[in-house]
Parts: C-alpha cells; sequence; structure tokens
C-alpha cells in the first residue's frame, strides 16, 4: 500500500517538474490546454445529465403512475430525450476535441523528439539503433495517456462520491453499500498498481531488445541470408518474443485482476442495494421509484472504479514512457542552448589537430594518443595505416561528430567546439566509410533538398564522381528512384553518389574516408583524374589503403596505433617506409633522404602504407 502511494507521489513530482520548468513536454501541454478544459468541462455536464435518468425513473414511478399524469409524463419524457441529445453532441465533441489535440501533440512533441535525435551526440547515444528507435516509440504510449479516456476516468472518479451523495439524498443509509465497493475497489487497485509499473518497466526493456532483433535483420537482411545467419536472428527473435510475451501475460493478468474485481464490487454493490432496499421499502423508509433511481446510480457511482483500474495500468505505462523519453531528452546535444556559438558564413580551410586524444564511448582503449599536425589552406594530405590505427577517428573529429577527450580540433585557427556545427557542415563535404544513401531519387541525394544547390551543381559534381556515366544515358536519370540505403545500386555507384553529394554545394574542405575502395582500377583511375583539377585550391583530407589514390595528394600522415609515425611528402614517404624505420620529414623540406628523422614508435617494427 505505501508503495502504491510513492508512486502516486512520484506522478505527483513528475507534474511539479514539468509545470516548473522549461521542460520539453510543457509547452504542448499548455498550447492544448483550452482542448483540453474544454474536454473536461464537456465530462463535468456528462457526469450530471447522467443524473437525470434515474431522478426520471424515480419521478415516473412515484408521480405519474399513481396519479396518472399522462401530460407531466410527456413534458418530462422530451425534457429527458433533450438531455440525452445534448449529452450524445457533449461527448462527440469531447473525443473530437481530444483528437485535435493528439493531432497537436503528435506534431510538436514528435518533432522535438526526432530534432533531438539529430542534434544529440553520438557518444550520448545509449544502445544501439533499435532501442533508440524503441525508445521513440514510447512516444505513442506517452501520447495515449493524453487520450479522451485517461480526462474521462480522471474527471469521473470525484464524481463517484456525488452519484453516492445522490443515493444518500434518495434513500439515506443504503448509500453506505456502494460506499464500501468503492473503497475495496480502490484499494485493490493502488495494491496492484506497483505490480503493475514494475511489469511494464519489464515489459518494455524486453519490446525494446526484440525490436533492436527485428531492425538489425531487416538492416543486413542482404547479409544475413548470404551468410545463413536466419536461424541465429530466429533464435534471438523467437527468444524475444517468448520473454516479452510472458512479461505481457502477466501484466494484463494483474491489471485484469484489479479491473474484474472492480466489476465483482460494482455487481456485489447493486445487489447489496437491491436487498437493503427492499427491506427499507418493507418499512416504508423508501419508496419503489427511490429504490430504482438508487440501483441505477450505484451503477453509475461504481462504473468508473473498472476505468480506474485502466488508468492506473495507464499511469504505469506512461511513467515508463516518460521517463524513457526524459533520459533521451536530456541526453547531450551537440548544440548547447546557454551558449552562443560563432557563426561562420565561409571557411579558409586550415585544420589542426593539437596533442588530441580520444577513446570511443564504453572503450578503455585510446582510438587517438597525442596526435598533432596541421593542414594548411588548400593543401591535400592523406592518413595511411593498418586498420584500427586511427584514421577514420580522424575525419569523424574533423567533422565534430565526437569531441577530443584530450587536446584540441581547430578549424581556422578556430576551436571546432566554438563553431556552429551546422555552419561547419555546410562548409564540408564528407565521404564516411560506411556510404549511406536516403530513399527517394538520385537528385535529392545528391542535393540534400539544399536550395543553395543548382541542377548545374548536381551535374558538375555528378562528372566529377562518375554518377553521370551510369546515370546519364537512363530514361529515368536523376529522378531514378532509390530504396533505403540506396539497394538496387553496386557499392561502387553508392560510393560515386556519396562523393557527388559531398562536391555538389562545392566546400572548402573534403574529408573522404575510403571514396573508392568499392571501384574498379578504371573508374577509380577516371575519376582521381577529374578530382585532381576538382580539389585544386581545396583542403583534402583522405584516409586511403589504395596507393593510386596518393595521387591526389602533397603530404602523407602515417598513423600506428593511435600516433603520428610519418608526416611527410609522398615520396620520401614511401621511400622510408620501405627502407624500414619509422620516420618523419620536417614539414616544408625538400623531398630528400638527408631530412627524415627517427620518431619514437609505438612498435619498432615496419609500418605500412597499406594492408
Amino acid at each position: 500500500m505505501k508503495t502504491g502511494w510513492r508512486r502516486m507521489s512520484s506522478v505527483s513530482s513528475i507534474i511539479r517538474e514539468i509545470a516548473s520548468t522549461d521542460h520539453w513536454l510543457k509547452g504542448p501541454l499548455l498550447a492544448n490546454s483550452k482542448v483540453y478544459g474544454q474536454t473536461i468541462l464537456a465530462a463535468f455536464f456528462v457526469n450530471f445529465l447522467g443524473l437525470i435518468s434515474s431522478f426520471f425513473i424515480m419521478t415516473v414511478y412515484d408521480r405519474v403512475i399513481p396519479n396518472n399524469a399522462m401530460e407531466s409524463l410527456a413534458a418530462l419524457t422530451i425534457g429527458v430525450l433533450f438531455a440525452h441529445l445534448f449529452d450524445f453532441v457533449l461527448k462527440s465533441l469531447r473525443g473530437y476535441f481530444i483528437d485535435v489535440a493528439g493531432q497537436r501533440l503528435d506534431a510538436s512533441v514528435g518533432a522535438k523528439v526526432f530534432d533531438n535525435l539529430m542534434a544529440m551526440r553520438l557518444g550520448a547515444r545509449k544502445g544501439g539503433v533499435g532501442e533508440t528507435a524503441g525508445l521513440v516509440k514510447e512516444f505513442e504510449n506517452l501520447r495515449d495517456f493524453f487520450s479522451s479516456a485517461t480526462l474521462t476516468a480522471i474527471v469521473d472518479v470525484p464524481f463517484i462520491l456525488v452519484f453516492i451523495g445522490a443515493i444518500a439524498a434518495i434513500g439515506g443509509p443504503i448509500a453506505f453499500v456502494p460506499l464500501i465497493g468503492v473503497f475495496a475497489a480502490m484499494i485493490v487497485a493502488l495494491v496492484t498498481q506497483p505490480l503493475i509499473l514494475k511489469n511494464t518497466k519489464e515489459a518494455m526493456k524486453e519490446g525494446h531488445l526484440k525490436h533492436a532483433v527485428l531492425i538489425e535483420t531487416l538492416s543486413g537482411l542482404e547479409t544475413v541470408k548470404s551468410v545463413a545467419a536466419g536461424d541465429l536472428m530466429r533464435r534471438r527473435w523467437k527468444t524475444g518474443v517468448l520473454k516479452h510475451a510472458r512479461i505481457a501475460t502477466v501484466g494484463r493478468f494483474i491489471n485484469q485482476l484489479a479491473v474484474n474485481f472492480s466489476g465483482f464490487a460494482q455487481q456485489g454493490a447493486q445487489v447489496g442495494v437491491v436487498v437493503v432496499g427492499v427491506l427499507m421499502v418493507g418499512s416504508q423508509a423508501l419508496s419503489m421509484g427511490g429504490l430504482i433511481a438508487c440501483v441505477i446510480l450505484t451503477g453509475r457511482a461504481m462504473a468508473p472504479l473498472a476505468q480506474v483500474a485502466s488508468l492506473l495500468g495507464r499511469v504505469a505505462g506512461a511513467l515508463s514512457s516518460y521517463k524513457a523519453l526524459d533520459d533521451l531528452m536530456a541526453a547531450r546535444s551537440e548544440i548547447d542552448p546557454a551558449r552562443n556559438y560563432l557563426r561562420r558564413s565561409d571557411l579558409a580551410g586550415r585544420i589542426e589537430f593539437r596533442d588530441v586524444s580520444f577513446a570511443y564511448p564504453g572503450s578503455a582503449a585510446k582510438a587517438l594518443d597525442g596526435v598533432s599536425f596541421t593542414i594548411e589552406e588548400g593543401e591535400r594530405v592523406a592518413v595511411l595505416g593498418r586498420n584500427g590505427s586511427g584514421k577514420s577517428t580522424i575525419i569523424r573529429l574533423a567533422l565534430g561528430i565526437y569531441e577530443p577527450s584530450e587536446g584540441q580540433v581547430m578549424i581556422d585557427d578556430t576551436d571546432l567546439r566554438q563553431i556552429n556545427p551546422s555552419d561547419l557542415r555546410a562548409h564540408v563535404g564528407a565521404v564516411l566509410q560506411d556510404v549511406c544513401l536516403f530513399s527517394g531519387s538520385i537528385r535529392e541525394n545528391i542535393a540534400l533538398g539544399l536550395a543553395k544547390i543548382s541542377d548545374a551543381d548536381i551535374l558538375e559534381a555528378a562528372r566529377i564522381a562518375g554518377v553521370h556515366d551510369f546515370v546519364g544515358a537512363t530514361e529515368a536519370g536523376y529522378d531514378q528512384r532509390l530504396g533505403e540505403r540506396g539497394e538496387g545500386l553496386s557499392g561502387g555507384q553508392r560510393q560515386s553518389i556519396a562523393l557527388a553529394r559531398a562536391l555538389a554545394s562545392r566546400p572548402r574542405v573534403l574529408l573522404l574516408d575510403e571514396p573508392t575502395s568499392a571501384l574498379d582500377s578504371q573508374a577509380e583511375a577516371e575519376m582521381i583524374a577529374r578530382l585532381r583539377r576538382a580539389t585544386d585550391g581545396r583542403t583534402l583530407l583522405l584516409v586511403t589503403h589504395r596507393m593510386s589514390m596518393l595521387k591526389l595528394v602533397d603530404r602523407i600522415v602515417v598513423l600506428d596505433r593511435g600516433r603520428i609515425v610519418l608526416d611527410g611528402h609522398p615520396n620520401d614517404i614511401i621511400r622510408s617506409m620501405t627502407t624500414g624505420a619509422p620516420r618523419t620529414i620536417e614539414a616544408g623540406a625538400a623531398p630528400t633522404g638527408e631530412n627524415v628523422r627517427e620518431l619514437p614508435a609505438p612498435n619498432p617494427r615496419r609500418i605500412r602504407a597499406a594492408e
């Protein structure tokens, strides 16, 4: 019982939290306050109109029938019909109002949740894609809580006492019978509520895990089929479904127990009212019409109890959904609203890493360890190294997707954390190692809906990236529709479109991570020739395992175990690597063997340019 009251107090604390702060749920609720107020007002009138039928029947039995007052019957009937018509209109309007409020809540809160997901730092994300998608789905449960059924149940609860008061006014002590039934049902509902809340949390957790298996399977369905992993994913799915079903079954049983007891209490109260009422009629303490009115009013008084039991179940679900969403909304964003970021209309393109160290969330190992280098405006630099040496991490840090654990990443002599992320990425073109295209046309995938990108920009970028070679001669052309993640295209075609997307906005800085790994030799050679001209005067940071791509760059940085072990002119770097010792070439020095000096390496072994 005490646990139940603690749960109810947690609801009050959440309400105070929402009301006293600039909360993500406060604005939408306040915007719909008039609609909710109208719904509550309509529910009040509907409950008051519920008294009319009882008094109508009592009056007919006690006044009309004994006196054969047909004119009075006609007048009463007309009045009751008007009342029921008004009741019908109010219920219809109540449903409409709450649907309007739900639509507005969907639009505003749903947009806030999505915007928060887009702005959330990747390091702040908890769980995988499937679990995060499951959290977003909890918004539907929260929205359903603010439905007409919830508001009706809340408004109906105080009217339990109003109906019992009406019973007391008609039959006096007979009102104790439904009152005892109400208290019994409320006690059962409060006792089961903490059990329902615990079960709801467990069901939510298992539901998210099950959803994660589904997302993982669908996103990698081609791989699942090709490597015969169907049995593995099927077992995971079946296990998740069974666990979720078992937990949900227990939860439904507990919730139904409270609902069924409410029904039992209602029927028992009505039987008790009939028995006590017959005794009172026999002693002439109650009229026959009064007994019938008391029975009807008892049904109306006890009816909200089943809604209360369901309401407590919805409260448990809404609490769990709210807490899950609140954690998601509280996740650290890329943009701190308390800060006034520098706005940049253009970038020169100078990139500097100052003693940067970084470890991915949940990992103790450093992906980068004390990395320092500078790329001047218009300089083209390649980053080489074995797998896992930190090459792609440099691209992610330069994009501001992650923040360094130590040190600084500078762009044009300004710490990246001072620049608005949208301004930064508007002037940086990037191709990541894992190419991701979106459903829609090829044109949409290249232009991304940006008004500043014209058709001429799309065509120029497509020619440089080689997209025009396989799109230009087709009937659909750039309007060709793509499936999710570019399904239906080869890996090379997807890479070409991703490169065109990076070039279309004519950025001053290009960050390319393995942009030709899926291309054949001929296509790569043609693209290199076009890129050589296109990147002239632009800052280029290229991550590659292909030696042929080094024709694009004027300088090479070699990483090993998150540290720079070689840095200099391509010819001297390659010569140094083939001779064995990890060395460095002074920046700006002539490419000769005399200016190669030893550099402390993580491991005294030969550093390879590619595996």
